[in-house]
């Protein structure tokens, strides 16, 4: 880093300890963060955000951090996770330590941690860990937008969603785009004391068979008693502008083309632009086809089309295998906020 985005970190940092916000960016989305063991700056986040007070947040943590600091009865299955992982895009629930205030967990006795990859972000760490007198400094983090809304992957998403807050001197670290563009992968460890196996919450960049492959089972699908994590209510990610999922077959016998009411625009987004025909009150916009590509660029896509005051934005519906599974979760997720 440049002497100057080191003097923009160390007063992050500074803002952190003094139980203030700040915006940084990861590799995954910018997060919106406070000191994760100050319940009233947490309580910031949840004032700032519109957020249930019942919904956690993740812990960001530093690569040499002590686990132990934050968690107990770590298990075997976590440490190969990491090993494998870390630093990188997959949270890890695990039971809290009882020095943690259960403000990051929504009163659970659980916590999610994860160690981002950006160098900012750890950059950020490091100088906050340095300030905190047991040299532990966590950042509760959760994405840096209005609840239940579009993660941002850019610095200008950040100021153009809290303007208040900048204006009050919040500072957003620049770290350009976002390599990934969907949040991390959360895997539950909390329950392998009781018998209970990895468990994926929600689907990311590293995929189910990834872990699979590290544990020597795949993780199990979410039961009725697993802790509630960040992003996984039915409606979420959701841009302002409605959103519908639609398949290439009614993309085909022109179901959706015949739909838009006259005088509307609506943005449809489909992998082949090219054979589409020309429609009247349709845009037509071109996805990538591979996953990873779809999902760098899924959520500015989005908030690029909510500033062009379209009536609806179409999306084709993507394919149903592993490699799409993270992307489709965001996407189902934002189009359940707006019922067709």
């Amino acid at each position: 880093m440049h002497p100057d985005q080191e003097q923009e970190v160390y007063r992050a940092a500074t803002r952190l300890l003094q139980g203030e916000l700040v915006a940084f960016p990861t590799e995954t989305v910018y997060g919106l963060g406070a000191d994760a063991e100050n319940p009233q700056a947490v309580d910031k986040i949840y004032q700032a955000k519109g957020r249930p007070s019942n919904h956690p947040v993740i812990v960001h943590v530093a690569p040499e951090a002590d686990l132990s600091y934050w968690a107990k009865d770590i298990p075997e299955e976590a440490h190969q996770l990491i090993n494998a992982f870390w630093p990188g895009p997959l949270t890890l629930i695990l039971q809290r330590a009882t020095h943690i205030p259960d403000a990051v967990s929504g009163g659970q006795d659980s916590i999610g941690i994860r160690c981002p990859s950006h160098p900012v972000a750890q950059a950020l760490l490091r100088q906050f860990a340095g300030l905190k007198l047991s040299g532990q400094g966590g950042i509760a983090a959760p994405s840096a937008n209005k609840f239940g809304q579009v993660s941002p992957t850019l610095a200008e998403h950040v100021i153009s969603e809290f303007p208040e807050e900048v204006a009050k001197g919040m500072p957003v670290l620049e770290g350009g785009a976002a390599e990934i563009g969907i949040e991390s992968t959360i895997v539950d460890l909390s329950r392998i004391q009781q018998g209970v196996g990895a468990v994926l919450l929600r689907p990311g960049h590293i995929s189910a068979k990834q872990i699979g492959e590290v544990l020597g089972y795949a993780p199990q699908l979410p039961d009725s008693h697993a802790p509630r994590v960040s992003g996984t209510l039915k409606a979420h990610y959701a841009p302002r502008t409605p959103l519908m999922l639609f398949t290439a077959q009614e993309l085909a016998q022109g179901t959706l083309q015949n739909r838009v009411p006259a005088g509307q625009k609506w943005a449809v987004f489909v992998f082949d632009v090219g054979q589409q025909p020309e429609t009247a009150g349709i845009d037509w916009f071109a996805v990538s086809n591979d996953p990873v590509q779809y999902a760098h660029e899924l959520y500015a896509f989005l908030r690029q089309v909510d500033r062009l005051g379209y009536q609806r934005i179409c999306i084709q519906a993507l394919p149903e295998d592993q490699g799409w599974e993270a992307v489709n979760d965001r996407l189902q997720r934002a189009a359940a906020a707006f019922p067709r």
